[in-house]
């Protein structure tokens, strides 16, 4: 039991809810706009790919009424759209990372703010203090979940529920109490295993559509007076001990207000599973400084954490699912065309002879080192032994797009284009994005 006057959950819901209506620093702000355009930046191409596609067609009777909208403009019921959205914005392997807590935060928190957004007419700021709510207070119970959690869970999953819920309520303009219970009743909704994904299988976007949608649905039913049991975090049979090793919540609650996790994201470069970024980030860099022809590579070495080979140390992928999972077959494919993007997974890419034949000179290990400083370091350690018997070695400290290396606000913008631009066409894309970077200004978000 806790220890505390309070339960962590109260602990969590009186923070959020601090933040109903109340003003946020400009950097804040920005910084929380920033995840919004990425998130869009992730929905829009997954939106017309399965799993959303045929999740569209198992839920048509929610569709084509309600408040809430699909990526395209499809008029849904909130918990469908929260439940669409959040599988569009994680299936093609692009949205957002908080480091420290192993987790895709976007995908279900803004999936489940936009609906209700949408859905009860609020602004561009009720819209941004609902995602700054969802971020702090599930990347914060990711990060206590800790290492421990990542065994077997999906954070996404798991944590992402937290997210929706806080997002929800805050834009319920729930209180302290009834967000508390929000909480707790979403606790008992988290779930996400990762087993799910370590195979090819569509499930791992759909754990965090059912986040962003379990996150809804408690945020709802605590408004109407439906109550969850307070200490689900911190009880002895309770979450923190259930999916994890005994979390320290003190820890976890004391830097509330304070400091602002969502000034600290991370956002993708590379179309793919983020532990695969730091091989292909220190690849590209040691090819350069070599001098080298991806022709000229004889064999590859890389070390990095224990688990990015277990999450993507797929050494033989025939899908694109798995191929997103696979070191040797992404850090190939960087080697020979320069990047890691949407095209790379295309059936021509995954058969290709030249990619194969690299990816067979390419050694997986655990550095331990890199281990140890797992999860708040993402690094790895990557050699090259050359044709001509050259060798070389680089150290890969962090990703590019990580709090030490981050994407510029116009980086952002030209990802989104990227990734949008073939969805809704370049007009159409361009203005959506102005709208994005203006969203605290915006009366209402129904034209997202």
């Amino acid at each position: 039991m806790p220890t505390h006057d309070t339960t962590a959950v109260q602990r969590f819901a009186a923070f959020a809810a601090s933040l109903n209506g109340a003003p946020l620093a400009p950097e804040v702000i920005h910084h929380a706009k920033r995840a919004i355009v990425d998130w869009y930046a992730a929905l829009l191409p997954g939106a017309v790919e399965p799993p959303p596609t045929l999740l569209e067609q198992a839920l048509a009777e929610d569709l084509d009424r309600g408040g809430a909208r699909l990526a395209l403009g499809r008029a849904a019921t909130v918990r469908t759209a929260a439940l669409i959205n959040g599988t569009a914005a994680h299936t093609v392997e692009v949205d957002d990372i908080y480091r420290e807590a192993i987790y895709h935060p976007g995908a279900p928190t803004i999936a489940a703010a936009l609906a209700l957004a949408q859905a009860r007419q609020a602004t561009g700021m009720d819209m941004i203090r609902a995602v700054v709510a969802g971020y702090e207070v599930s990347t914060r119970i990711g990060a206590a979940l800790g290492r421990a959690h990542y065994r077997h869970w999906h954070n996404t999953g798991t944590v992402g529920t937290f997210g929706a819920v806080s997002a929800a309520a805050a834009l319920l303009g729930l209180d302290a109490d009834r967000h508390a219970h929000a909480l707790a009743t979403g606790a008992t909704f988290a779930a996400g295993l990762q087993q799910a994904f370590r195979m090819d299988s569509m499930s791992k976007p759909l754990h965090a559509g059912h986040a962003a949608e379990a996150g809804v649905l408690a945020a709802l039913a605590a408004e109407r007076g439906v109550t969850g049991s307070l200490d689900v975090l911190d009880g002895d049979a309770g979450l923190g001990r259930a999916m994890s090793d005994g979390p320290d919540w003190d820890r976890a609650t004391a830097t509330l207000g304070q400091d602002f996790h969502i000034t600290r994201m991370t956002f993708k470069n590379h179309a793919c599973c983020g532990h695969t970024f730091a091989p292909i980030d220190g690849a590209l860099v040691l090819q350069q400084r070599m001098g080298l022809r991806w022709q000229d590579v004889d064999t590859v070495e890389i070390a990095t954490y224990a688990p990015a080979l277990a999450v993507a140390g797929n050494a033989d992928p025939r899908t694109a699912a798995e191929a997103r999972f696979s070191i040797p077959f992404v850090v190939a494919t960087a080697l020979i065309h320069g990047s890691v993007r949407l095209s790379a997974f295309t059936p021509g890419r995954l058969a290709d002879a030249d990619i194969r034949a690299l990816m067979a000179r390419i050694r997986l290990a655990v550095d331990p080192e890199l281990d140890a400083r797992f999860p708040g370091q993402r690094a790895a350690r990557v050699r090259f032994t050359a044709t001509d018997g050259r060798q070389g070695e680089f150290l890969q400290p962090t990703r590019k797009g990580d709090p030490e290396q981050p994407l510029t606000d116009a980086e952002l913008s030209d990802k989104f284009m990227e990734l949008a631009a073939p969805v809704l066409g370049e007009a159409r894309a361009g203005a959506m994005l102005a709208r994005l970077w203006t969203l605290d200004g915006r009366a209402q978000v129904s034209d997202l």
